[in-house]
């Protein structure tokens, strides 16, 4: 199943895509009004909304004009570097022996369709199309091969860098974690009908020019590799997120002297197949960029 979070009259709402591609209004149905709570009901609740879903004959709701929510309301959101081996060559540096871990503040996450503020102090904008997990079940400490069962969906993120303030020092937080850099959504697709390890493409288009192009099975560290590393460090609760890294591509990885940064007025797109298209509108004061 696919569910996306939106608005309608000025409530939130939980949707699931139907067949035809539009959503239905599972709230309206008597389900909740968040992803939150079908991923606190487990299994059970879950299966509950299949069933409702696949008897359901009523109207659909179209995309268009859809107002998108956030996909969770995450207390952690969990970020990989450098976990393509591509992107890692791209941007100097070699593949890393397990799994390099930063994270961004819970007021960077925004729903797909929203407007994000760049700013005006900064100069050095990019972009990074990735695959989001969407954590299940409280995970502490958990084994690489039993990881997968903490997982409960996947959906797109673009993982929006400051790169003049991101290698200011050791930690990337810095340019990582300004209001609006963890775009995601807008689907949040099961764990049943998505495979990760898939050669499933994502893509990165600017304007409607592609920049990024790749395969989430060419990660370095599965999701549930990434999890496993991740929760032997902190404990993840249900509705966390993380930022699983970026193919080749990025505007960092290009030669000094012929990098186009993000500007004010830009769109980007970051498309995985299976799940869809999450968009980001860029806006703030343009600066003189390098």
């Amino acid at each position: 199943m696919k569910f996306c979070g939106f608005y309608k009259d000025g409530s939130q709402r939980l949707g699931v895509a139907g067949a035809c591609g539009g959503i239905i209004d599972i709230t309206a149905m008597g389900f909740p009004d968040t992803l939150d709570e079908v991923i606190a009901g487990g299994a059970e609740a879950l299966a509950r909304v299949k069933d409702a879903v696949d008897a359901y004959k009523g109207r659909m709701l179209g995309l268009e004009g859809l107002e998108f929510a956030n996909v969770t309301r995450p207390g952690k959101i969990v970020c990989v570097g450098l976990n393509y081996k591509s992107h890692a060559e791209e941007t100097g540096g070699a593949a890393p022996e397990r799994p390099v871990l930063f994270n961004k503040f819970n007021d960077a996450l925004c729903p797909s369709g929203a407007s994000v503020e760049l700013p005006q102090w900064q100069r050095c904008y990019d972009y990074e199309a990735e695959l989001v997990a969407v954590v299940g079940a409280r995970a502490y400490n958990v084994a690489p091969e039993d990881a997968g069962r903490y997982i409960f969906g996947y959906t797109c993120g673009n993982d929006l860098s400051a790169r003049d303030c991101q290698f200011l020092t050791g930690q990337w937080l810095s340019g990582k974690s300004f209001p609006g850099f963890a775009p995601a959504g807008p689907f949040v697709v099961t764990g049943d009908s998505f495979d990760p390890c898939g050669d499933n493409e994502i893509i990165c288009r600017v304007n409607g020019a592609r920049v990024q192009r790749g395969v989430t099975s060419d990660m370095i560290f599965t999701c549930a590799e990434t999890l496993s590393a991740a929760s032997r460090y902190f404990r993840l609760e249900p509705g966390d997120l993380i930022f699983t890294g970026t193919p080749a591509g990025v505007i960092l990885g290009k030669p000094k002297g012929t990098r186009t940064w993000l500007r004010p007025g830009d769109t980007v797109e970051v498309e995985i197949e299976g799940i869809g298209t999450l968009v980001t509108r860029l806006t703030g004061v343009l600066r003189e960029q390098p």
